[in-house]
Parts: C-alpha cells; sequence; structure tokens
C-alpha cells in the first residue's frame, strides 16, 4: 500500500464532495479541517471540480485532496495537474487503472464482486473501492469477498453514515471509508459550513470512540496494593483479579503494586483504532512517547502513552474490545 493510501488510512474518512459553486470550495476545505478531517474526494460529477481541487490543494496544501467519479485518462491529468493526490473512480476502466499505475499516480477503482477485484489484481492494485456498498450487500459482502483476495484491502462507499461507519472500519481489511453525510449537498449549497465543522467534528469523535477504560492507581508496595484492592473490592462488591504487576477491581480500577508511571498514577484511555487514534491527536498538538509503543502481530499499534502528566496522572491509549 503507498503512502497516499497508508495516509487515507490513518485519516480513516474520506468526505466525498460534490460542488457546484467554486466559491464553496475554500470554505469548504476551511470547514473539514477545522473538523478534524484534512481530506476530500472532490467528484468530476460538477464543471467546478478540477479548479475547486487546485484552490483547495493550493491554499491548504497539508489536505489530502483527490478526485472522485473519473472517467477518463484526461480526467486523470486535469485532476493531477489541479493537485489532486489521489484517483477514485465509480468502476474499474481498465485504461484508466493502467494509466495511473503507470505514472504511480494513486488509484482506487469501484469494484462490486470478485471479477473486478481480480482484474484489479492483475493491475497491481491492492486496495480497491467497494462501490455502492451498502447496495450491493454491504460489510457481509465484503468480509465474503475478502476470504480468497487475502492481500486485498477495501475502501467502500456508498450507504456509510455515521451510523454504521465503524461497523465497517472494525474490519481489518477496510483502510478508510468514504461518506458524504457531513457534507451534504444541501448543507453545501446553503453555506451552512459551521454545520459541516461540527458534524466533522462528530464523524471523527464516534470513528475514534474514546472512553475511560480504567484509572491506575500507584502503590508503594504489593502489600500496600492488595490492601486498596482489598477496600475497592469491599466496598463496592468489584472482582479482585491479580496480575503480575497490578491488582485489577472490576474494569474500572488498577492498583499498581509499584510506583508506576505517573504521581499518582495513570488513565487508560480506550479508542477504536490507537493508530488512527495518534494520527489525529497528533494533528491537534498531542505528542507521544514511541519507546512505550506496543504493536499487533499485524503490525498495528495497540498500546501507547501521551507524554507529560495530566493532574499528576500519565496516560495511555488502548485499544477496545470489538
Amino acid at each position: 500500500m503507498n503512502d497516499t493510501l497508508t495516509k487515507l488510512s490513518q485519516i480513516g474518512i474520506v468526505p466525498v464532495v460534490a460542488l457546484n459553486h467554486i466559491e464553496d470550495a475554500r470554505p469548504l476545505a476551511k470547514a473539514l479541517c477545522d473538523g478534524g478531517l484534512p481530506c476530500a474526494e472532490v467528484t468530476f460529477r460538477t464543471d467546478c471540480a478540477e479548479e475547486a481541487i487546485r484552490i483547495m490543494s493550493k491554499e491548504f496544501p497539508h489536505m489530502f485532496i483527490g478526485a472522485g467519479t473519473v472517467l477518463t485518462v484526461d480526467q486523470v491529468d486535469r485532476a493531477v495537474g489541479a493537485g489532486a493526490k489521489f484517483i477514485v473512480s465509480p468502476g474499474l476502466n481498465p485504461e484508466v487503472v493502467k494509466y495511473c499505475v503507470d505514472k504511480n499516480i494513486p488509484v482506487t477503482p469501484g469494484c462490486a464482486n470478485p471479477s473486478d477485484i481480480e482484474q484489479a489484481l492483475s493491475l497491481g492494485l491492492d486496495v480497491v473501492k467497494i462501490f455502492p456498498a451498502e447496495a450491493i450487500g454491504g460489510l457481509k459482502l465484503i468480509k465474503s469477498m475478502a476470504a480468497p483476495y487475502v492481500n486485498m484491502k477495501f475502501m467502500p462507499t456508498g450507504g456509510i453514515n455515521a451510523n454504521n461507519l465503524n461497523d465497517y472500519l472494525a474490519y481489518d481489511r477496510i483502510i478508510a471509508c468514504g461518506g458524504s453525510w457531513m457534507v451534504s449537498g444541501a448543507l453545501v449549497d446553503a453555506g451552512k459550513f459551521d454545520e459541516i465543522t461540527a458534524l466533522t467534528k462528530e464523524a471523527v469523535n464516534n470513528m475514534l470512540g474514546f472512553r475511560i477504560k480504567h484509572i491506575g492507581i500507584n502503590s508503594a508496595d504489593k502489600a500496600a496494593a492488595e490492601n486498596t484492592a482489598k477496600a475497592f473490592s469491599s466496598m463496592f462488591g468489584f472482582d479482585k483479579r491479580e496480575t503480575d504487576v497490578s491488582y485489577f477491581c472490576g474494569e474500572g480500577v488498577e492498583v499498581m503494586k509499584s510506583q508506576g508511571r505517573g504521581t499518582m498514577g495513570h488513565i487508560a484511555v480506550g479508542c477504536n483504532s490507537v493508530d488512527r487514534a495518534v494520527f489525529h491527536l497528533q494533528a491537534r498538538g498531542v505528542e507521544f512517547d514511541m519507546d512505550t509503543a506496543a504493536y499487533t502481530d499485524k503490525g498495528a499499534l495497540k498500546f501507547i502513552y501521551i507524554k507529560g502528566e495530566f493532574g499528576g496522572f500519565a496516560v495511555h491509549l488502548t485499544q477496545n474490545a470489538n
């Protein structure tokens, strides 16, 4: 998977945008960035798509701007010339895909069945768009098609919304989802960019799924930790469970057997994807202690501490259970 598609995977949501008025390009790009999604797939369904890509790419150079509904090699050239970093099409046109591959332009053509996927593989692709995702079978279809094609990953679009987004992203063969619910044509045409920013923030927070998993309390030694754990268990009826380094009281309290990280202890914050959470938090200025990073056997980040203390507590991210 190339660097651009890896970046899309970190972003998680690709807003699919259809612009009817060129003057909306800049405020829409700003609204998406302010909402935490520095990305857009600008569809070539409208006359101002090329110029919109040019404006967004020039004025917001940190954004990942792509071109969608690309049907011809001429549109590829126009989109890339305007600043598009990736190409998306609704179907698999071998001429368009080969043209992009030969020029090292990231491309994700639309696929709807195994024959499409085999054609994509023959053209050297390892990521395809599934379109229209919900209409042709949704996540169940994707999982069925993924089974025989073990090296293929997917970026579904069509029918993805706030209610089903995390169901799709929980499947590790899906790198990102395309969607338009936060950038609907009605909102753009009405100039409701503050509302687009709010919906974008909501989408990002929903995707990341932050929640407090447990509070860690430091202790002088094992005996002190056991006494504290017994107190929580006695008072509240929490089950007490011992690990090598701590006692858990239920799932919400961890009592360390020593002076662990943080002056007072630590707070474990769960999220739906640690890799994606790190990307988005770094964009907000949060720094991480990479020496604390732990990974799954597939190379995905599963645990990491944020630098510094907060109210005397260290904070680490950990994976929510799917």
